[in-house]
């Protein structure tokens, strides 16, 4: 299932950056995007920069977050209707955050539980709004936004360049970055000054990893005093969109009609977090297969011993039978030649036809027009009967094994067929 991971450009903060991202607003069709392209999400297949019209198209698309467009803050995730939630941890977080929460949009950490303690993400309503729409129009359709860097252990230090400016190109000369990620939250803070060095702790986490973009490697490592792991924007990309995270919540919640819908369920079936249902979708038909065919093949070997009972039953009561083709048939058959020539009346002589008729027929009541063709035995009623007489005396032949059929004013009898 390819993956399409875009690099969202940072928000513009300064004034000048604001100013400069209204003057390019009506060019935003020409911003370029960095983007990896992924069959896995695991390996990178292709990257690049390009406008979003040009961007490669893939069955899924996550939008990545620069680390310094998300605030971080802990709480206990209210009990509370999912319709009301936003409102409620907005309450929440209204002393902590330094603008009105109306103006942001929050998102709430994967298996976050109610009232249980939860991160929960903040980032500006209208920047993203903005971004997700530059993008729609270029008819990329962003199913994920995930953070670049959330709270998680163990403890990470990750440098970087000031990511992109607002026009979204890359920031020439930009200040190198410093994002510190633990399970107590993020921080980022740029290297030059002391304000990074006397935020970072000393000592540093035994368990911390060290991670720096090749442009700001060798200045993290003099600045650390000590070696970092080398990790392209592209591999940082790839990180991100194997998290659980997903911003786009509430609002923001994408919605699918009709074939994007049908889409949509299709590629999460496919997406890696349902490999396991799938491998378990796979076993369990091949069981169903397995045994289907075991039963099958039990039933077939059950039927030809059958079978193979009947013909030896026939061999043994019928010696004279050599070539057998159908053992119920030619058993009857040759049990009706040996009663015929034993002088034994059959179910359906004449002889065992009219003393069935007569333990059944009422008495004193005429017969008459009898006539035998081998198998049947035909009548005609006495004058008057009605369908109550006629029902009455198929009940009691019934009850001997006798059918009784009503047909242009003549009885029939014959014996039942066996079932």
């Amino acid at each position: 299932m390819s993956i399409l991971i875009i690099q969202l450009p940072a928000r513009a903060r300064l004034l000048a950056d604001a100013e400069k991202a209204e003057g390019t607003s009506a060019s935003s069709a020409s911003r370029e995007y960095a983007y990896v392209l992924s069959a896995d999400g695991t390996s990178v297949g292709r990257q690049g920069r390009c406008p979003a019209p040009m961007l490669p198209r893939a069955e899924t698309v996550v939008a990545v977050m620069t680390p310094q467009d998300s605030s971080w803050h802990r709480l206990t995730l209210p009990k509370a209707p999912a319709a009301r939630l936003r409102a409620a941890l907005a309450g929440m977080l209204e002393e902590a955050l330094l603008v009105d929460p109306d103006e942001l949009h929050l998102a709430v950490a994967p298996l976050a539980k109610p009232g249980q303690p939860t991160w929960v993400a903040a980032c500006d309503h209208t920047w993203l709004t903005s971004q997700l729409m530059a993008l729609e129009k270029a008819k990329v359709r962003v199913e994920r936004v995930v953070p670049g860097v959330w709270p998680d252990e163990p403890a990470t230090a990750y440098f970087h360049d000031n990511q992109e400016g607002a026009d979204g190109e890359a920031a020439g000369g930009s200040e190198a970055m410093l994002t510190w990620s633990t399970a107590e939250g993020v921080a980022t803070w740029p290297l030059q000054g002391s304000l990074a060095r006397a935020l970072l702790p000393d000592p540093l986490p035994a368990q911390a990893r060290f991670f720096a973009t090749p442009a700001v490697a060798s200045p993290a490592e003099r600045w650390l005093g000590r070696a970092v792991e080398v990790q392209s924007p592209a591999e940082h990309l790839l990180q991100a969109a194997r998290s659980l995270w997903n911003i786009l919540q509430f609002e923001l919640t994408p919605r699918s009609k009709g074939r994007h819908a049908l889409n949509d369920q299709w590629r999460r079936f496919l997406s890696p977090q349902w490999r396991p249902a799938r491998a378990g979708l796979v076993a369990l038909l091949v069981t169903q297969v397995l045994g289907l065919n075991l039963w099958a093949w039990h039933q077939q070997r059950e039927i030809r011993l059958k079978k193979a009972e009947l013909v030896q039953v026939l061999k043994q009561a019928h010696p004279q039978v050599q070539v057998v083709l159908d053992a119920p048939v030619q058993m009857q058959k040759e049990t009706e030649a040996l009663r015929a020539a034993a002088g034994q009346p059959g179910d359906n002589d004449l002889e065992a036809l009219m003393g069935a008729l007569a333990l059944a027929w009422p008495p004193e009541q005429p017969t008459g027009g009898l006539q035998y063709d081998g198998n049947s035995l035909a009548l005609l009623p006495p004058a008057g009967w009605g369908p109550g007489e006629f029902e009455a005396l198929r009940s009691k032949l019934a009850a001997t094994g006798v059918q009784l059929d009503v047909a242009e004013g003549r009885l029939s009898v014959r014996r039942a067929p066996r079932s």
